[in-house]
């Protein structure tokens, strides 16, 4: 007897200890996924056009299906561009997520009625000269997307969006791992470049790669940041690496500033 209520209170004692820490342990959340669209345009009317249909029809669809998050963009040089260009980020928490979002515009009558000027536009009056979508997954050091905390005028602000292509697939994956288990998104933390989200390319038409957006209150602040970052001794240690080096084989920069209607 003695025996066994020595085993029932190691028993409870062993089971309170499991329940404590269960309890006290903080859950990682889930890596999200994103959907960066890009719409291409020739003209201020197709800018125009593609604007009033975002604003107007597609992000109020998008937050009726759910998706509360949607960050709309045009590059920051968009009256003088050539290519002049508007972004689309959404933010899914799971594949199936993504998936339904588009079962649920098609369902959406009110998206079809208020977009039918541009989602009915002729072959010969379109509203945009081409259209590429970039499916991402977060990357485990930041899983979750964050909205930057300014108070100045949406116009004068600047993200940052930057695309990194490795030169092989392992090459890749060592840059990928640069910025997890290497730290460097705690760089940009520390020294207060606001993070949008860094994620994995799952599917483009630049493979492979990875992405990331930064954010900053204007643009003499975006400066003022990379001098810092540049000028950091823990990412001149990094980046003086030997396993680090090489893994960038071509490194894009697109300034954007967001809409007067981006939810970011």
């Amino acid at each position: 007897m003695k025996i066994l209520k020595f085993s029932l209170t190691l028993f409870i004692f062993v089971l309170s200890l499991t329940i404590s820490s269960l309890a006290s342990t903080k859950k990682i959340p889930s890596r999200q996924f994103y959907q960066l669209v890009v719409y291409h345009l020739k003209s201020k009317e197709q800018v125009e056009r593609t604007n009033q249909y975002l604003r107007d029809a597609y992000l109020p669809a998008v937050h009726r299906a759910g998706i509360k998050t949607a960050g709309v963009f045009k590059n920051e040089n968009i009256d003088t561009a050539t290519d002049k260009k508007i972004y689309v980020l959404l933010t899914f928490v799971s594949l199936n997520q993504f998936q339904q979002l588009t079962q649920s515009l098609n369902k959406d009558h009110e998206l079809a009625a208020k977009g039918s000027s541009f989602l009915n536009a002729a072959f010969d009056h379109a509203p945009f000269t081409r259209k590429e979508t970039i499916l991402m997954e977060a990357f485990p050091a930041m899983p979750v997307l964050k909205k930057p905390g300014f108070t100045n005028p949406q116009s004068h602000r600047i993200y940052e969006l930057r695309s990194y292509e490795g030169p092989t697939e392992n090459l890749y994956r060592n840059k990928v791992h640069m910025f997890n288990e290497g730290k460097e998104t705690d760089i940009f933390k520390r020294i207060g470049s606001q993070a949008v989200f860094y994620a994995e390319v799952l599917a483009g038409s630049r493979m492979p790669n990875l992405m990331y957006m930064t954010s900053y209150s204007d643009m003499k602040s975006r400066e003022d940041h990379w001098k810092t970052f540049g000028n950091d001794p823990e990412w001149k240690r990094l980046s003086g690496l030997p396993e680090y080096q090489h893994n960038v084989s071509k490194a894009d920069i697109d300034f954007l500033t967001p809409t007067d209607y981006s939810d970011l």
